[in-house]
């Protein structure tokens, strides 16, 4: 597999990382360690996420869909008026196949779908998607519509 493309030092912003496995969340932090501008932020359950989301207001957040508490479904309808009026990006982050969850989820406003294990590359275009945005919009209100959804080799629709 070829080597991602060097970070972008432009790219700022806040992420939170919603995961309750120990292991995944290492690999974010060895991944997000090349985007010196991006603070990345953890959340080990589902009520964990939505209540930190309204505490810091990340610009970006990844969801595992299994978590030990509620669903990742259930923590996008939680969020839904966090994406719908602050223009919130929520990406799912899970080993499962496309399934009928992340399909609501997605409905519900979650903005992408990305396949564990997590490629550099997929997380480097996603933070440019993602982040690069908020530069030009310092009260975080995003006037475009979510809709980008991954395959299971990581190309985009």
């Amino acid at each position: 597999m070829p080597p991602a493309d060097p970070p972008d030092a432009e790219i700022f912003g806040t992420v939170l990382y919603i995961e309750d496995n120990p292991t995944n969340v290492v690999l974010v932090e060895g991944l997000m360690a090349r985007y010196p501008n991006v603070q990345l932020l953890h959340a080990p359950t589902g009520e964990a996420g939505v209540a930190e989301v309204r505490r810091a207001r990340p610009d970006f957040v990844l969801l595992d869909m299994h978590l030990p508490d509620i669903s990742g479904l259930e923590v996008v309808r939680r969020l839904n008026e966090d994406i719908a009026l602050r223009g919130l990006r929520v990406t799912i982050l899970t080993g499962d196949r496309l399934t009928m969850d992340i399909i609501k989820a997605m409905s519900l406003g979650a903005w992408e779908y990305w396949p564990k294990p997590l490629d550099a590359r997929v997380l480097a275009s996603g933070l440019q998607r993602a982040l690069s945005g908020r530069q030009a919009d310092p009260d975080h209100t995003i006037h475009t519509s979510p809709g980008v959804l991954w395959s299971e080799e990581g190309d985009s629709d």
